[in-house]
């Protein structure tokens, strides 16, 4: 199978010198994309800025905000089996950038935000998509009832929530991994890499229900 996966941050710039960004380092992402390399299938990496090395065998592409991430996903999704969407993508963005680096100041100073293109919204929500949608949902509160709003919202076949406070930055982390059937499973903290082969292997399995029931019902249709 051919897995699209997006990995680290993304940074919204204010000024020539400013972002706005987040903690994420991108191992959870490189790890899955490695895991699945080593398992056989191809890889397409989709990578914010991030200290990594990129997996040597996949195509790598390499973003730094949320609107070029947005559309280098949805020019390779459809060409993929399964897409993982495990980047922090930013929420929001300045509506405007200032062209030259804005001057400190004595006062307060207010910063106009827009919301970014939600890119787990947009292809879980596509009607004739033929590629299973994996989100995942960092939370430092009430993880599982918001991670089940969010795999509903977003149309998702999966969600893997983690707490933001124990997996951000870290070698480790442990997951809950909620399913559209309805069904849960959990990992305890492990490294991301023993969780990463875990977590292919059980896309891999609901990608291949997935497609033998399209399949089947192609079949009884003709």
């Amino acid at each position: 199978m051919r897995f699209l996966v997006t990995a680290g941050p993304t940074r919204e710039p204010i000024d020539p010198v400013r972002y706005i960004s987040n903690r994420s380092s991108g191992k959870m992402g490189y790890a899955i994309a490695e895991a699945a390399l080593e398992a056989g299938h191809e890889v397409i990496l989709i990578s914010g800025p991030v200290k990594l090395d990129p997996p040597r065998d996949a195509k790598f592409v390499l973003v730094s905000t949320g609107d070029e991430m947005f559309d280098a996903a949805h020019r390779d999704a459809d060409s993929c089996d399964v897409c993982v969407l495990c980047a922090a993508v930013a929420d929001h963005k300045p509506a405007k950038i200032s062209p030259v680096k804005i001057k400190k100041r004595t006062g307060n100073f207010s910063l106009e935000l827009v919301p970014t293109r939600d890119i787990l919204d947009s292809l879980g929500h596509r009607q004739d998509r033929q590629f299973l949608v994996v989100g995942f949902a960092a939370e430092t509160n009430d993880m599982e009832q918001n991670a089940l709003q969010k795999l509903r919202a977003k149309k998702c076949d999966i969600i893997v929530a983690n707490d933001a406070r124990l997996g951000m930055e870290s070698d480790e982390n442990e997951l809950m991994i909620l399913f559209r059937d309805g069904e849960m499973r959990k990992f305890s903290r492990a490294p991301k890499r023993i969780l990463a082969h875990e977590l292919v292997k059980i896309f891999l399995e609901f990608a291949t229900k997935m497609f033998d029931k399209k399949n089947q019902m192609i079949t009884e249709r003709t």
